[in-house]
């Protein structure tokens, strides 16, 4: 399961838009500035995983998870989505 605390928190943030919240002011500037921000933490996280540390790898993904997590608020779609897919193509696997 893909940290589903992480999920929740951003969609209620994209929900209820608090005054202050990044995830706010993320949607805010609309899809074009989320997927800018998704991009730039997977290039750190590329950067991390060949020269950095392992707790700056975790962090790097951590970035990118909450990156993809305003990704799909701003697109309206749920987190729990992403997981359903990684069922089905295990399923899938498992039948060839």
């Amino acid at each position: 399961m893909l940290a589903p605390s992480g999920g929740a928190r951003v969609a209620e943030r994209a929900l209820i838009r608090p005054e202050g919240s990044y995830v706010a002011e993320l949607l805010d500037a609309g899809i074009e500035k989320c997927a800018q921000k998704l991009g730039e933490e997977g290039v750190e996280a590329v950067i991390a995983s060949v020269s950095e540390s392992d707790d700056r790898l975790i962090s790097e993904f951590a970035d990118i998870w909450f990156a993809s997590y305003v990704v799909l608020a701003a697109r309206g779609l749920d987190p729990s989505m992403i997981e359903d897919e990684l069922n089905r193509r295990a399923c899938e696997a498992d039948t060839q």
